[in-house]
């Protein structure tokens, strides 16, 4: 096996590594003065079994076409290089949420992303709580691995949860599915029953409408369970709405934490708890203080390095992500 991870400062893929126990594969990455790149392989990767880590994400130093491109480019080098397989680990799938046309002449950028990715030769693609999980499988042609956060939160959550009544709640109607499978994988961990709710939801031309919650919330401890943060409104609707059918206390759960805009008057805001992202995205975008204390990173790191590890073997990820005691 060889892994490679081309943003050595966020850190995730030298934590993965070490988990994995095995060392990250040396790269060269070079930049030119007109804004181009290149970044290859320093070892050997003939006969391999490759897998490439990057996050699709912005950051000061890198836009995520910066990151794609070089993503995409680096594929192309082991592919070429003779690799035997090669999976592309993107922790944060990028241009996921657009995946079909809801206005006319719209693009499908999940599509997209997927033939870019696919014209590189890989055999697999690996992502954490997809967006769209359906319209992720159907994208790709190769394998689409999709991994879920399910049971890193359930497993936080259960011993704090103790007895207490608990009700597992979408912010949309889109995220219902993500929810209850949340929902079901903490009803096994925890060992009893908890209750769900669903919030309505419409966009159009940015401006999201809708305040309706279906459920019963009322002496509860709410989770509102979403696949990424971004500016948080959609978050703090929910738990507005949860807090006036006078839920006990709300806390946000999701996958990545973009934190954009005005998300940190979002985080700082009392009607929410708290918040638990992983760390596919570092909150570099709060503020330092009590802002970002709010905010509980879990690490994604064991997850990716355990998929990693039974892809290799030819193990199964169905058991890593819904049996008993994965």
């Amino acid at each position: 096996m060889q892994l490679f991870a081309l943003d050595s400062r966020h850190g995730l893929g030298e934590h993965i590594a070490a988990v994995l126990g095995v060392p990250l594969a040396e790269h060269e990455e070079r930049r030119f003065e007109d804004g181009e790149h290149k970044a290859r392989p320093m070892v050997g990767v003939r006969g391999e079994d490759v897998y490439v880590i990057e996050s699709l994400y912005s950051d000061s130093a890198q836009s995520v076409h910066d990151r794609l491109c070089r993503l995409l480019f680096f594929l192309g080098a082991v592919v070429e290089g003779g690799a035997a397989r090669v999976t592309a680990v993107m922790p944060y799938l990028a241009y996921a949420r657009k995946d079909r046309q809801t206005k006319p002449r719209d693009p499908v950028t999940t599509r997209y992303m997927a033939q870019l990715i696919e014209a590189m030769g890989v055999d697999a693609v690996m992502a954490l709580d997809v967006h769209n999980l359906a319209a992720f499988q159907n994208a790709f042609r190769c394998r689409a691995h999709a991994l879920d956060t399910r049971r890193l939160f359930a497993r936080q959550l259960a011993e704090r949860l103790g007895d207490e009544p608990v009700v597992v709640v979408s912010p949309d109607p889109g995220g219902v599915k993500r929810a209850r499978l949340f929902l079901e994988m903490l009803e096994a961990i925890c060992g009893r029953a908890c209750g769900f709710a669903f919030m309505d939801k419409r966009r159009s031309a940015g401006r999201v409408t809708g305040d309706l919650l279906i459920g019963d919330v009322s002496g509860a401890h709410v989770l509102i369970v979403d696949d990424l943060i971004s500016t948080g409104h959609t978050m703090l609707r929910a738990a507005v709405a949860c807090r006036d059918q006078g839920a006990v206390s709300v806390r946000g759960l999701a996958a990545h934490g973009l934190f954009t805009g005005d998300a940190a008057s979002v985080v700082a805001d009392r009607r929410i708890d708290g918040l638990m992202v992983t760390d596919t995205v570092p909150p570099f975008r709060l503020p330092d203080g009590p802002v970002s204390r709010r905010v509980e990173i879990v690490s994604s790191a064991p997850l990716f390095a355990e998929a990693i590890r039974r892809c290799h073997v030819n193990g199964s990820l169905v058991d890593l992500l819904e049996g008993p005691a994965a």
